[in-house]
This record gives C-alpha cells, structure tokens and sequence, in this order.
C-alpha cells in the first residue's frame, strides 16, 4: 500500500512558474512508479510526467515539451513537478499517483491516487 498527498497548487498569472510536491509514504518496490496526471472540467486525464520511483527515470506526456520536470527525492520522500512558463491551459487538478507500471502514461495502471490540487492559471 502506498499513500500520496499533492500539494503546491495555486492561482498564477501566465508565464510564472509553478512547483508541485507529492509527498510518498508506505512500501515501495523496485518497479514503483510515480505520476503526475492533470484534469481539467468535460477532459479526460492526462498524463503529465512519471519518474520511477529506483533509478530517477523520467518520462513525459506529448504536450509537455520541455516546460515541465519531474524529479525524486528518495531522502525526503517526495517527488516534484516543477511547471515553468504556465500557460491559461494549463489550468486542471493535477493528480500524483503510485504503481507498479513503470513507464506508464495509462492512468489505468496507476494504483493510488492523491486528493488532487488545483492549479489556475490566469490570463
């Protein structure tokens, strides 16, 4: 069982930058993978970026180009979601996730969710 809480949402203004944390508590494994996801009102999920939870391997959701970078600290327990030069649709509830399919941009295969935080981004 592992237990994620997000946190680090807000109200920006476009081009600022934002940093999300997800703190990761319970057992992880070797295969444990850590996602961010995003929704946003009428879309489906979308898959932001993931890192493995062994290994720090990152991977990014088509739309992300560059803007994003998701990072691990095993130290502190937590992985960020640094988000630069925010754009107005950008605006969703980012999501962090768990599971045990690394390299997955399926939410599906993501096994534990966190509440969620909202990020706005302003015009």
């Amino acid at each position: 069982q592992v237990q994620v809480v997000e946190s680090g949402g807000g109200l920006v203004q476009a081009g600022v930058s934002l940093r999300l944390s997800c703190e990761v508590s319970g057992r992880t494994f070797s295969n444990t993978a850590v996602g961010w996801f995003r929704q946003s009102p009428g879309n489906e999920r979308e898959f932001v970026a993931g890192i493995t939870w062994s290994g720090g391997y990152r991977y990014y959701g088509d739309f992300v180009k560059g803007r994003f970078t998701i990072s691990r600290d095993t130290t502190k327990n937590t992985v960020s979601l640094q988000m630069n030069n925010l754009q107005t649709e950008d605006t969703a509830v980012y999501y962090c996730a768990a599971g045990s399919s690394k390299f997955s941009r399926v939410a599906g295969e993501y096994d534990f969710w966190g509440q969620g935080t909202q990020v706005t981004v302003s015009s």
